[in-house]
C-alpha cells in the first residue's frame, strides 16, 4: 500500500522525466549538428535542478492541502458525534417522561373505574328511592302518574295561553307604536315636502251668457244651431229656466271642455250658425289637443321623467280634464308620484320606479269611459302595451288590490295614492255617500257574535266596538279586532286606514237586601 504522500511524487517524477527527455533530445540535436557537449550537459543539470525544486514545492503544497482536508474531516466527524449524543440524551429524557405519564394514566384509569362503580351503585339507589317516592305520591294524591301529568299539563297550558296573550298584546302594542311613529314621520315628511294646494280645481261644465236672448241664438232657427253643436262635439246642451246659464253634459271631460271653449268663443263672436260652429269646434279641438300634450309633458318634466311614449304623454294630458271627488286626476297623479318617491327614498326603495309608477297609476281613468273594467287594470294593460317595465305594470294594476302586489314599490304606490286622496281637503264626498260608508262600517262590526254595539267615529277613520264580557274574553277580544279589520278590508272601500278598537268592560253589580 502506498502512503498519501507517495501519490504526489509520481507527478513530480513525470515532470522530471519530461524535462530529461527534452534535454536528451536537445543534446542529441546539438551532437548531430556539432554543438558543444559540455554546454549541453551543464544546461541539462540546471534543468534537472530546477525540476527537482519545482517538484519539491508542489509536494509541500499538496501535503499542506491534504493535512487541511484531513483536519476538517476530523472536526466534522467530532461535531456529528456530539450532535448524535445530544439527540440520544433528549430521546432518553422523552422516553422517561412517557413512562411516567403512562404510569399516571394507569392510576387515573383505576380511580375512574372505582368511581364509576360507586356512581352506578348510587344510581340504582336513587332509582329505587324515586320509585318509592312516586308510589307514595300516588297513594297520597289518589292519582296515577299519567293522571297527574295530564292535570299538570292542562294547568301549564292555561298559564302559557294567558302569558302568550299578554306577550302578544305587549309585542303588538310596541310594534304598532313604533311602526305608527315611523310611518307618521315618513308620511309627514312626504306631505310637507310635496306641499300642494288643499283642493285642486274642478272641470267647469256651465257657460254663462250675457243675456237670455243669447239662448235663442244658440238654439237657432228650428234648433239647427244647438243640433249642430251637439252633433259635432258629442255634448248635450241643457238650456232651461236657469237665468243666463247653459249647462254642458257629457261623460267625456275632454269633449265637454271642447264644447265649452267653442261655445264661449261663439258667444263672444256673435255669429252663431252651423258653419261657424264647425270652425270654432275645430279650433277648440286643436287647442285642447295642444294643451293635452303640454300638460302631459309638463307633468313628466316636473317629475324628471324622460323618454315616455307620445301616447302615454297624451293620456296623461287627458287626465288634466278628469276629476275624482272634485280632485284633479293629473295633479293627484303628480302628487302621488312625489309622495311615493319621498317614501321610497326614506325606505331605501327604487325612487325612480316609484315616481314613474305613481305618475301612471291612474292612467286608466283617461279611457275608463270607453273601456269596461277597473281603471287600475285598464291602466296596467295600457302601460304593458306601450312597453313599460313589468314592475311598473304591476304597481299600476295593484294600487287598488285588483291584482297581487309583487314589489315594495307597488305597496308604496297604494300608500301614496291613499295619502294624496285622503289628506284633508283633497276630495269632496257627498253627504249621502259618507253616511252610507259609515253605516256599512258599523254593520260589518255588528255582524260578529258577541258584539253589543259599535260606533264609527272620526269621520269613519276609527270604529269602536263594545262586546259582551260574558261571551268574549280577553283572547277572544284580541281575535275579534283582527277578524273585524280583515272583513272591513275585504268588503268595504275607503280612503286611508281605519282603526278597529274592541272594548271589553266587565261590570259587577250586587244588591244589598
Amino acid at each position: 500500500m502506498f502512503t498519501g504522500e507517495m501519490w504526489f511524487i509520481w507527478p513530480v517524477l513525470l515532470v522530471i522525466g519530461t524535462v530529461a527527455g527534452f534535454a536528451v533530445g536537445y543534446y542529441l540535436k546539438n551532437r548531430t549538428i556539432g554543438g558543444n557537449i559540455l554546454q549541453l550537459q551543464e544546461e541539462t543539470r540546471t534543468a534537472l535542478a530546477e525540476a527537482r525544486t519545482e517538484a519539491m514545492a508542489i509536494q509541500i503544497e499538496a501535503r499542506d492541502k491534504a493535512q487541511a482536508i484531513l483536519h476538517e474531516a476530523e472536526n466534522e466527524s467530532a461535531r456529528r458525534i456530539k450532535e448524535v449524543a445530544r439527540q440520544e440524551t433528549r430521546l432518553q429524557e422523552r422516553r422517561d417522561n412517557l413512562d411516567r405519564r403512562v404510569d399516571n394514566l394507569e392510576v387515573r384509569d383505576t380511580r375512574l373505574k372505582e368511581r364509576e362503580q360507586r356512581l352506578d351503585a348510587r344510581q340504582v339507589e336513587l332509582d329505587q328511592a324515586w320509585q318509592q317516592h312516586i308510589a307514595e305520591m300516588e297513594r297520597i294524591s289518589g292519582l296515577t302518574q299519567e293522571q297527574a301529568k295530564d292535570l299538570l299539563l292542562k294547568e301549564v297550558e292555561e298559564e302559557a295561553r294567558i302569558d302568550a296573550a299578554r306577550i302578544i298584546r305587549e309585542v303588538e302594542a310596541q310594534a304598532h307604536e313604533e311602526a305608527e311613529e315611523r310611518a307618521r314621520e315618513i308620511v309627514t315628511i312626504a306631505i310637507q315636502r310635496v306641499a300642494t294646494d288643499q283642493v285642486a280645481e274642478t272641470t267647469v261644465s256651465a257657460v254663462e251668457l250675457p243675456n237670455d236672448e243669447m239662448k235663442g241664438r244658440i238654439i237657432g232657427r228650428g234648433g239647427r244651431n244647438i243640433r249642430a253643436l251637439e252633433g259635432i262635439t258629442g255634448v248635450d246642451l241643457v238650456i232651461d229656466d236657469t237665468p243666463d246659464t247653459v249647462i254642458l253634459s257629457s261623460f267625456d271631460p275632454v269633449r265637454r271642455e271642447v264644447a265649452r271653449m267653442a261655445l264661449e268663443r261663439l258667444i263672444l263672436d256673435g255669429r252663431i250658425h252651423p258653419g261657424r260652429i264647425e270652425k270654432m269646434v275645430e279650433k277648440a279641438q286643436e287647442e285642447i289637443d295642444q294643451t293635452i300634450r303640454e300638460k302631459g309633458e309638463e307633468a313628466a318634466l316636473d317629475l324628471g321623467i324622460h323618454g315616455l311614449p307620445p301616447e302615454i304623454i297624451r293620456l296623461l294630458g287627458r287626465l288634466h280634464y278628469r276629476t275624482s271627488y272634485g280632485q284633479n286626476v293629473l295633479k293627484h297623479s303628480t302628487e302621488t308620484a312625489m309622495v311615493a318617491a319621498l317614501i321610497a327614498a326614506e325606505l331605501g326603495a327604487d325612487v325612480q320606479q316609484a315616481k314613474l309608477a305613481g305618475l301612471l297609476h291612474d292612467l286608466g281613468k283617461a279611457v275608463d269611459h270607453e273601456v269596461d273594467g277597473p281603471h287600475a287594470l285598464i291602466g296596467a294593460e295600457i302601460a304593458r302595451r306601450y312597453g313599460m317595465p313589468e314592475p311598473i305594470v304591476n304597481a299600476i294594476g295593484a294600487h287598488h288590490s285588483d291584482i297581487e302586489q309583487c314589489s315594495i314599490e307597488a305597496m308604496l304606490i297604494q300608500v301614496a295614492d291613499a295619502i294624496s286622496a285622503g289628506r284633508p281637503g283633497a276630495r269632496r264626498e257627498s253627504l249621502e255617500n259618507y253616511i252610507k260608508r259609515i253605516r256599512a262600517l258599523e254593520q260589518v262590526a255588528n255582524s260578529f257574535e258577541g258584539v253589543e254595539s259599535s260606533y264609527a267615529i272620526q269621520a269613519g277613520r276609527e270604529i269602536r266596538i263594545m262586546v259582551k264580557p260574558e261571551q268574549v274574553d280577553d283572547l277572544a277580544a284580541l281575535r275579534l279586532s283582527k277578524d273585524i279589520a280583515r272583513k272591513v278590508e275585504e268588503s268595504l272601500q275607503y280612503p286611508g286606514r281605519i282603526k278597529v278598537t274592541v272594548i271589553r268592560e266587565l261590570r259587577a253589580t250586587e244588591y244589598a237586601q
